[in-house]
């Protein structure tokens, strides 16, 4: 994928899927602010419909496909939040498809993807297993699979949450994602770079599964295991061929790696001050910043709340 085109695939993603998504608030947090120093925004993707960002990529593949492939069905693999989105998406759509998820993943986001209407089949435990079963699955049955980010439309679709920043702050300094696969960051950070070349783009990633963070120290995609984590949604590992690798190589300016008590302290945190959910992932930036934040001190920096989907059993843990 050329970098430099990205930027442009996101405008177009963005006047795309506008119909079909809702355009997220950018919160000013007085909490966070006074915590860290910094001048803290969260944009409140955990308010985005399916409770994540990952609906914009999922409406924006489905949309970008011929009526002749929508029609012979779509398959996707995911620990919960892709999943949900494109269950959504395709019944919005009047598409039809299988949701593959890793064994374990959360009630919560199961039952979400149920209700999106999507139909949930368990193959594996670790996500990058689920994702190369997924795609066998879509080949053998004549069906277009939708990577939860290793596809150009997909990191198109999560970069439009970048247009409603750069909208809603112009003067951003710095913005701290939490990543997995890096679609989010990839899309994000590309169109954000494109407006303001001096953003700091900061990728957050728990301890327990650092797999972008080792792979670019490395040079190359690791196979990592991974722990058990409370951000379950960036947990697993990256496909070997994945388009994100480079992007994150060429759009992010520091890797931040957080523990587990870190990770519910960020958590617990939002929730006191702010009175809404959000998932462990959500708390890997947060907690990212709180790390970072003696270098942003009165810089205006955005946090993205990527999503709200947890569970009852994870949320008692937390709290």
């Amino acid at each position: 994928m050329r970098e430099e085109l990205l930027p442009a695939n996101v405008v177009l993603a963005a006047n795309r899927i506008a119909p079909h998504i809702r355009e997220t608030p950018l919160d000013h947090s007085p909490f966070f602010s006074e915590l860290t120093g910094a001048n803290v925004f969260l944009k409140l993707e955990n308010l985005q419909f399916t409770g994540s960002f990952k609906l914009r990529g999922a409406f924006n593949k489905l949309l970008s496909l011929t009526p002749e492939q929508r029609a012979a069905g779509c398959v996707a693999a995911s620990s919960g939040n892709h999943g949900a989105a494109v269950a959504f998406a395709m019944s919005k759509l009047g598409t039809k498809g299988v949701i593959f998820v890793p064994e374990g993943t959360s009630t919560t986001k199961v039952e979400a993807i149920k209700r999106a209407g999507g139909e949930v089949r368990f193959f594996g435990t670790d996500g990058l297993d689920t994702e190369m079963h997924a795609r066998e699955y879509a080949a053998e049955n004549g069906m277009c699979y939708l990577s939860p980010y290793n596809d150009e439309d997909i990191v198109a679709g999560q970069g439009t949450c970048g247009v409603e920043i750069a909208k809603q702050l112009p003067q951003a300094d710095a913005i701290f994602v939490a990543v997995g696969g890096g679609g989010l960051i990839s899309g994000v950070g590309s169109f954000l770079k494109s407006v303001n070349p001096t953003m700091a783009v900061l990728a957050c990633q728990p301890a327990a599964s650092a797999v972008m963070t080792e792979s670019v120290k490395a040079g190359e995609i690791l196979e990592l295991p991974s722990q058990p984590t409370l951000s379950d949604g960036t947990a697993g590992g990256i496909e070997a061929d994945a388009i994100t690798f480079d992007l994150c190589r060429a759009v992010t300016d520091d890797y931040v790696v957080v523990s587990e008590d870190q990770i519910a302290e960020a958590m617990r945190q939002f929730i006191d001050a702010h009175h809404m959910l959000l998932e462990g992932a959500a708390g890997v930036a947060l907690a990212g910043l709180r790390l970072r934040a003696d270098s942003y001190q009165r810089k205006n920096v955005v946090v993205i709340i990527c999503g709200g989907n947890i569970s009852r059993e994870m949320l008692k843990e937390v709290i």
